[in-house]
């Protein structure tokens, strides 16, 4: 018996689904792997193209399982009490073995993992990938809600986390955005004191937040992001496929010589004269293993490498342990809320003894305006379907102007908020020093 040969068909058998030798068994890898059984037997050269959707929704999943991975390393490292959250995380930078490396990591893929989702939506909308094509059953609007959920569960996931590492920047980025939130009229205050578990940030808030983190918004997130993509099969692929439909001329096909039954008797005739499209199967599509397997591997590992590059260059930052008593000037919200916070500011205005609250118009308003108008947008939408899956299609030129226009000034704001606003939130050019401030006790 050849030994080594019994250990390549061995390999071989386990194996196979995994690098399928022909047509057949690229289908049969599909309907027999567990782990594959999600993917569909044949994707089209669009879907997977690099240049359409920059694969941005897999760079989220696969950001999310970084997270998952070394958010469960850190759950053995971190103790969530007032007493040692602080000292647990210290303990993490200098240490536990590469713990700081670690700790990176968890917070960079937060960081990225926010961008990814934003961007993903924004390549939704611009190729107008919520609305319905020709696919019989589609509910394309009712998935570019699932996708707003889990941009929503995204922020509060990494809003949650933030407040973890009980050091003065979490502290006080923490009562910012609970402050906020606190504005919105009627459950405002009730919303507030069930996330902090009382009226100040403490010992309940901490474990509030502890236990939202690690396991009721992950679990959200996990089962939000299956039914999505559950639903993208559903409706037919990606939008891609229905412009590469629609590009796709119609060639005629050669009668055939055929025997008609009717009631009269046979007559000789022709079959009926159908028409099919001009680009074959086989040319406008490939087995989705290992084509589309390949691209997904080289997404995460790319993905993963330029993550612990991040993550080295841009360690997360450690400050002082949480003092409610000093309070740091200027005092900031979480980067990705910082457009709230800018807005906040700008909608604050004195009309004689009359207050405009900020708060209320700026941070709960406007964002939960722009949220309706999102939900609402794709049942509004009256573009053809021509526009479907069509980068900036001359059709939506207005819409797509209107809705880039608004992630502009998000975008805009985030920046002015995070670099150009100083002590007493004055503004600053990056050139110009900041005025040394006493600090409130």
């Amino acid at each position: 018996m050849n030994f080594p040969q019994t250990l390549v068909d061995v390999w071989r058998r386990l194996t196979w689904t995994w690098q399928p030798q022909s047509e057949k068994e690229s289908g049969d890898a599909v309907v027999k792997n567990l782990l594959l059984h999600w993917f569909p037997n044949k994707v089209s050269l669009s879907s997977i193209s690099w240049s359409y959707s920059f694969w941005l929704g897999t760079v989220s999943f696969v950001l999310f399982l970084i997270l998952c991975f070394t958010g469960l390393v850190l759950m053995f490292l971190y103790v969530p009490s007032v007493e040692r959250a602080y000292g647990s995380v210290k303990d993490l930078e200098f240490v536990v073995s590469f713990g700081w490396l670690l700790r990176s990591m968890h917070r960079i893929s937060a960081h990225l993992m926010v961008a990814t989702v934003f961007l993903h939506m924004v390549r939704v909308f611009l190729t107008g990938a919520y609305k319905n094509g020709a696919a019989a059953g589609a509910q394309r609007p009712l998935n570019w809600i699932v996708g707003i959920m889990l941009l929503i569960l995204t922020l509060l996931l990494s809003f949650t986390g933030y407040l973890l590492p009980w050091d003065q920047l979490a502290y006080w980025a923490i009562t910012v955005g609970t402050n906020i939130a606190s504005s919105a009229p009627l459950v405002g205050e009730a919303t507030r004191f069930v996330l902090l578990g009382g009226t100040t940030i403490e010992q309940a808030t901490l474990i509030r937040f502890y236990v939202l983190h690690v396991f009721f918004l992950p679990l959200g997130v996990f089962f939000l992001f299956a039914y999505h993509m559950w639903r993208v099969r559903k409706d037919g692929g990606l939008a891609a496929v229905d412009r590469e439909d629609r590009s796709a001329t119609p060639a005629p096909t050669v009668p055939v010589k055929s025997k008609t039954y009717s009631l009269l008797g046979i007559t000789n005739g022709a079959s009926v004269h159908v028409q099919t499209k001009g680009v074959e199967e086989e040319q406008a599509s490939v087995s989705a293993v290992p084509h589309l397997l390949r691209r997904i591997l080289v997404v995460a590992i790319v993905t993963t490498v330029l993550t612990i590059i991040l993550s080295i260059i841009f360690t997360a930052p450690l400050e002082a342990p949480a003092n409610p008593s000093v309070t740091p000037n200027p005092a900031k919200a979480p980067w990705y809320f910082l457009w709230l916070q800018e807005i906040v500011t700008v909608t604050t205005v004195s009309l004689g003894p009359v207050t405009i609250n900020g708060a209320l118009v700026g941070g709960i308003l406007l964002p939960g305006l722009l949220v309706f108008l999102a939900v609402w947008w794709p049942y509004r939408d009256r573009s053809g379907l021509g526009s479907v899956g069509v980068w900036f299609a001359p059709e939506r030129r207005r819409q797509n102007m209107v809705f880039l226009a608004i992630c502009l000034l998000i975008i805009l704001f985030t920046i002015i908020g995070t670099f150009l606003r100083g002590p007493y939130w004055n503004f600053y050019w990056p050139w110009e020093s900041w005025p040394t401030t006493p600090v409130k006790f």
